[in-house]
């Protein structure tokens, strides 16, 4: 009987890192980095294949930039060959984590994202009087190495993949222990699957009935506000002392207020885009169409983030539809 390969030996296959390089240089082929990846591909896969199978392969190599969307961020972008890397680590290992995951969490998932959970965000608004609202305080930089690795070899039961999930989670500030980036896939997802044991807890041992979380943004809802100001005690402790977290101030407030979640307001009979939102989507899309007009990117990069786009503003429902509407129709205008 043929043995049944481990989860290492499943991302070493040719045929994953294959997948991997598309999905990685997917949106990116004019790049010069993916482009020399590309022409020599089967010499950079066999060396891929070799440097993961040896245990040798170089990680913690990216660049790193500023954008402002719309606060601050550091964006850490590993070198392309990482990247692919990264990728063929994901196609196996997202099944596995997303099995786990509670159904209200809605971030970095197949068939789910932003629009998913502002719609249940309102279904849970239009049934509850009151909510909590939580996020954590720099909540990349805070996740502790240590403690993900923990959590991610209750899941793992495969050494040589734990030994490369270590290596990637800490080759980013291992001195201090902490942190992911931001920019990278492999981030991404353990920073969900991190906060999936928050969730666990909230849901099993509170039993909240009506949560839900994007990422590091999370409401609860209930009909008694004294029951809501218990979990916030509760969830503090759990994320202090669990996860080594700290939790922004948060008040409990009455749901016809509305709800301030991933860019929008929620309110019991409708959704609609913050002004802050409103104001940095107009700007943004002046911005893309500038620099395709320029030359600056090309008809299919414009194609995608327009879509990008049009999502944000269309998961906010009937009255950010009708705001993108007319906005639209200035700049078409003006363009004439």
């Amino acid at each position: 009987m043929r043995r049944a390969k481990g989860l290492f030996e499943q991302i070493i296959v040719r045929d994953n890192l294959l997948l991997a390089f598309h999905r990685a240089a997917r949106g990116r082929r004019h790049q010069p980095a993916v482009q020399a990846f590309a022409v020599n591909l089967e010499c950079h896969l066999n060396a891929m294949l070799t440097g993961l199978e040896r245990g040798e392969f170089a990680v913690g190599r990216f660049h790193q930039f500023l954008i402002r969307d719309p606060k601050q961020r550091v964006i850490t972008a590993p070198e392309f060959s990482e990247r692919v890397m990264h990728h063929a680590v994901m196609n196996v290992l997202e099944p596995i984590l997303d099995r786990w995951l509670i159904a209200d969490t809605y971030a970095c998932r197949r068939g789910l994202g932003r629009e998913r959970a502002v719609a249940r965000a309102q279904q849970f608004t239009a049934s509850g009087e009151w909510f909590l609202k939580l996020d954590v305080r720099k909540y990349f930089d805070s996740i502790c190495h240590d403690r993900l690795l923990y959590f991610l070899g209750r899941k793992l039961a495969d050494v040589q993949l734990l030994q490369l999930l270590e290596q990637i989670i800490k080759g980013f500030r291992g001195n201090l222990g902490e942190g992911l980036p931001i920019g990278s896939l492999t981030s991404q997802h353990f920073a969900n699957f991190y906060l999936g044991w928050l969730d666990r807890y909230v849901k099993e041992v509170l039993r909240a009935r009506r949560y839900v979380r994007y990422m590091d943004d999370m409401v609860v809802w209930h009909h008694e506000r004294a029951e809501l100001h218990a979990m916030h005690l509760r969830i503090r402790e759990f994320t202090a002392t669990q996860l080594g977290l700290e939790l922004k101030p948060a008040a409990v407030t009455g749901v016809s207020c509305g709800v301030p979640f991933l860019g929008c307001k929620v309110y019991p009979t409708h959704t609609i885009l913050n002004r802050k939102s409103r104001v940095r989507w107009q700007r943004q899309l002046k911005m893309l169409l500038r620099a395709y007009r320029l030359g600056l990117i090309p008809e299919i990069e414009l194609q995608q983030r327009l879509e990008s786009l049009t999502a944000f503003a269309k998961s906010a429902g009937a009255r950010s539809w009708q705001f993108r509407q007319r906005v639209l129709e200035r700049l078409v205008v003006n363009d004439h």
